[in-house]
């Protein structure tokens, strides 16, 4: 309630929670892992013309890694 009292009163914030919560978590080494994982597919993919595999399975573990740990520290601060 207070970060929306904070809105109303001051208008929009300069940067959002959520936003900087989540640049911090894919710095963690567990995210970093997961996104060199993806980027590895993304090149992998990119580099054939033809090929029927593409980067859901590993976008989703980067997201659900970076989520996990976003939902850790963010709900924490939550009042």
């Amino acid at each position: 309630m207070v970060f929306e009292e904070k809105m109303i009163m001051n208008g929009e914030p300069d940067d959002d929670p959520l936003e900087t919560m989540r640049q911090k978590c894919e710095e963690a080494e567990h995210c970093v892992h997961t996104r060199e994982q993806l980027e590895q597919c993304e090149t992998r993919v990119g580099s054939r013309s033809a090929t029927q595999e593409d980067c859901t399975e590993e976008l989703f573990d980067f997201l659900h890694a970076r989520d996990h740990c976003v939902a850790h520290k963010l709900f924490h601060s939550v009042k």
